[in-house]
């Protein structure tokens, strides 16, 4: 599994919420970090679509088969890892779980956004989460086969475990 497929899968969920919600999706990736104030305009629209964008999610999932939903959750939680970070937390704000939630997000949102907040974390936004992205391909797994996968990725997902986005 690569990151292109998990990104493909991302997109194709955004894709049939039409052009309002791409539009936002792009507003907020690209916005301008100098203003002093931003519409939250953009927000309120992916807020709106998110429940959207999450059954389409749950149906690109649902006839995939275990390996791959695993795949998927192997990705999903290296890029949240890779995102566990003290200067991205720094703008997202909350406790463990609520820094959780906030990658969701930053996930949720695809790979553009994704990458401007790991390239910036400024781009990254103060209270929006997504929940259900953090565990999505895992619940999917464990709904279809009664079971949650185990990604041997020896990493974790959980907020403050990568040691090298918390130095001391």
């Amino acid at each position: 599994m690569t990151d292109e497929r998990f990104w493909d899968v991302i997109e194709a969920a955004w894709a049939p919420l039409g052009a309002e919600v791409a539009a936002a999706r792009r507003a907020l990736t690209t916005r301008d970090l100098s203003a002093d104030v931003w519409e939250m305009t953009e927000i309120s629209v992916i807020d709106k679509g998110l429940d959207a964008f999450l059954g389409n999610l749950g149906a690109a999932a649902r006839d995939l088969p275990a390996d791959e939903l695993i795949d998927l959750d192997r990705v999903c939680e290296r890029l949240l890892h890779d995102i566990d970070r003290a200067d991205i937390h720094e703008v997202t704000d909350g406790s463990d779980d609520g820094f959780l939630y906030a990658r969701g997000f930053i996930v949720a949102m695809g790979r553009d956004f994704y990458t401007a907040v790991a390239a910036d974390p400024r781009v990254a936004v103060l209270d929006a989460d997504c929940e259900s992205m953090c565990y999505f391909f895992a619940d999917q797994h464990h709904e279809r086969f009664g079971t949650f996968p185990d990604t041997g990725s020896g990493i974790s997902r959980e907020s403050c475990t990568n040691r090298e986005g918390w130095p001391d």
